[in-house]
């Protein structure tokens, strides 16, 4: 089983990254998928989530601006985090399985976003 994030680095305010999370080892279909983010001093956040039902939920400070998507062809996910502030610096992790909205997973291989305004 293997995840791996990426599409992290350096950005200016205003720029839309993309991340990408990549599993191999077992199949996305029917597993929640999540992205969460822990920036400095700071808990950790989920980001959003999409559940296996195909409910997608996206916390107050994302809402209306980041995009979680999955892609199935290629057992993947997305979080687009389209004009992107100082405030979205953080090291942002993806995860797959159960629960995920009440979990919180920021451990692992992520990705450091580091917003320059």
């Amino acid at each position: 089983v293997q995840i791996l994030v990426s599409g992290g680095g350096s950005v200016q305010a205003g720029g839309s990254p993309r991340l990408t999370c990549t599993v191999s080892g077992f199949t996305l279909d029917g597993r929640d998928i999540a992205w969460y983010r822990q920036a400095p001093g700071s808990e950790c956040e989920l980001v959003s989530v999409i559940e296996s039902d195909g409910t997608i939920y996206y916390s107050d400070s994302v809402k209306g601006r980041f995009t979680i998507s999955p892609d199935n062809a290629k057992n993947a996910f997305y979080l687009q985090m389209p004009s992107l502030k100082p405030e979205g610096t953080a090291a942002y992790f993806c995860s797959a399985g159960v629960g995920l909205k009440i979990g919180r997973s920021c451990w692992g291989q992520g990705t450091q976003v580091t917003v320059s305004s």
